[in-house]
């Protein structure tokens, strides 16, 4: 990573998006930067430059080098990251990408313009689309640094390895760099680039990780500086003094106590609020085993799906989906999300057209519409797990816009032998009709990251609109209020990113809602909050953050209500 800014100076504080409320001081590593090869450099293997004659052959095997690569990566990894490499191997195995580049190659461009060329148009398309597909234009510009080093020689783009727990500083990380992590040595993660709900913060929250996200002036750090990344402040300070030091630990301390209680999630006065675990993958459930989690309330399903070029099997499908469930055991419930996944997340097997608007296309539930098998494979194989494991799942579709689509999607999964079912509120149709929605199925979840981008018309993946996408935006908590009272009695719970803000699970609980999922690392200052305050005290700042006119306020208003042991513990 090269920059022409001067590093900046001791003391100097910068601002981002923070994600989750850790803090680590540590000393900075910079991720490699891509390889700067010449459009006109000559291709090398084994040392030797390539003939003219055996350049397209040469494309070919980096690409293929490439995707191999990174689905050995992908094999290796869990969770997220294993979804998003995956995803990128099938980028670096486009056929359609590929012979753009070899027709460019055999017409006498040179192989290095040609790859940089055709990315550049992917990535147009890409980021004129909008949604998921924008987000993977970092690691589409992954794949051509990858193919680019390969042709030329060169190391691959990346994390250098880390000798000693450091601060891994970055312009973007690329899923690629992600999986190269060793997260036991990652104090924590700094980007100038990306945003709080891109696949780089989503890695953090999920393994407890400190992070800011658009820090301006990262990439000018100095290699080794120590450096003090505040996730609650969204602040990275240049050599903190002792007195800084001194104040994060103390705080980290405290957080570490706060895992010490482990009973069920319940306000002060002992309302019962569900505290659960959101979770992509297999393994992911057998690390809760031991944990102090009351279940799952979102099994992320697509991690089984992308990366393929072959739907998995009932069989294959059936085997996963009950070592989650065993894992969690009869006594704690497993939420499970259908296929979240479409045009804006492309399946090589299910044979979707392009869409102009992908955010807005055949995603989701809507995934009945052009491949109806999907759904019934999915529903078939997490009966079959039930019955297995004696347990019943839960079994939510995401996507959902109106009664009709709830009431079809309930008769599916009791046709297949499943007795509960809901539905993700995603879409503000759905939470505007949310009485009726509850009308035709058992429970719903509000995935607060999709509704605030649809309600605020601002793209989640697009970094420059985190305030528009801010989950205390009036106008989203008035749809989860909206949600919450037509729930009357009935389960609604949240499995947003909203839901980890000790803050924000105040006030969801306050509005009515009766379940909190989110990554395991912010079950404990979930829970301490919530021990802390009565329902009466929840309601209060419920009627806080709904009565003023900007996120900003809405949060002042809440932390103002909050115990003074609760500010003092959280640093509110």
């Amino acid at each position: 990573m090269t920059t022409t800014d001067e590093a900046p100076a001791a003391g100097t504080v910068l601002h981002g998006a923070g994600v989750g409320r850790g803090a680590a001081v540590g000393p900075v590593v910079r991720v490699r930067p891509a390889p700067a090869v010449a459009g006109d450099a000559p291709v090398v293997r084994d040392g030797a430059p390539v003939a003219a004659a055996d350049l397209p052959d040469a494309v070919a095997a980096a690409f293929a080098d490439v995707a191999a690569a990174l689905r050995d990566q992908a094999g290796r990894a869990e969770g997220t990251v294993a979804e998003v490499l995956g995803a990128t191997a099938m980028m670096a195995d486009d056929p359609a990408l590929r012979d753009q580049v070899l027709t460019a190659v055999r017409g006498g461009e040179p192989p290095v313009a040609a790859v940089d060329a055709a990315v550049g148009a992917f990535a147009a398309v890409f980021e004129q689309a909008g949604g998921y597909l924008a987000e993977r234009v970092t690691d589409l510009r992954s794949v051509r640094d990858r193919v680019v080093a390969r042709l030329a020689g060169l190391p691959a783009p990346g994390v250098p390895e880390l000798r000693e727990p450091s601060v891994v500083v970055a312009r973007d990380l690329a899923p690629a760099d992600t999986a190269a992590l060793d997260l036991a040595r990652v104090l924590a993660l700094v980007t100038e680039e990306g945003g709080p709900t891109g696949h780089t913060a989503i890695i953090a929250g999920q393994n407890g990780i400190p992070c800011v996200v658009r820090a301006t002036g990262a990439t000018a750090l100095a290699e080794g500086t120590d450096v003090a990344v505040d996730a609650a402040a969204g602040t990275v300070t240049v050599a903190p003094d002792a007195a800084q030091r001194a104040a994060l630990a103390a705080r980290a301390e405290a957080a570490r106590a706060l895992e010490a209680d482990t009973d069920p999630g319940a306000t002060a006065d002992g309302h019962p609020v569900a505290l659960l675990a959101n979770i992509g993958t297999a393994e992911d459930a057998e690390r809760l085993a031991g944990a102090a989690v009351e279940g799952v309330g979102l099994f992320r399903t697509e991690v089984l799906f992308l990366g393929r070029q072959q739907a998995p099997t009932v069989d294959e499908q059936a085997t996963a989906y009950a070592r989650v469930l065993r894992a969690l055991g009869p006594d704690r419930k497993v939420v499970v999300r259908t296929l979240d996944a479409g045009a804006d997340k492309p399946l090589a097997f299910a044979n979707l057209h392009p869409e102009e608007n992908p955010a807005l296309g055949v995603r989701g539930y809507r995934l009945v519409r052009s491949a109806p098998e999907l759904l019934a494979d999915q529903l078939t194989a997490l009966a079959r797990a039930g019955a297995e494991t004696g347990t019943e799942p839960w079994v939510m579709a995401p996507m959902v816009a109106t009664p009709a689509e709830a009431r079809a999607f309930a008769a599916a999964v009791r046709e297949a032998g499943l007795r509960t079912a809901g539905v993700m509120v995603e879409v503000p149709a759905a939470a505007l009709r949310a009485g009726a929605v509850l009308d035709e199925v058992d429970f719903v979840s509000l995935g607060t990251n999709d509704l605030a981008q649809y309600t605020m018309a601002a793209d989640r993946l697009r970094g420059e609109l985190v305030d528009l996408l801010d989950a205390w935006q009036p106008a989203v908590l008035d749809l989860v209020a909206a949600t919450a009272r037509a729930g009357a009695g009935r389960p609604v719970g949240v499995c947003g990113e909203s839901a980890s803000d000790p803050l924000m699970a105040l006030v969801l609980t306050g509005l009515g809602v009766t379940s909190l999922s989110m990554s395991p690392a912010a079950l404990p200052a979930v829970r301490f909050a919530l021990r802390r305050h009565t329902l009466e005290q929840c309601r209060g700042m419920a009627e806080a953050a709904l009565a003023v006119a900007d996120p900003a306020a809405a949060r002042a208003a809440v932390a103002g209500l909050l115990e003074p042991e609760v500010r003092a513990a959280l640093a509110v």
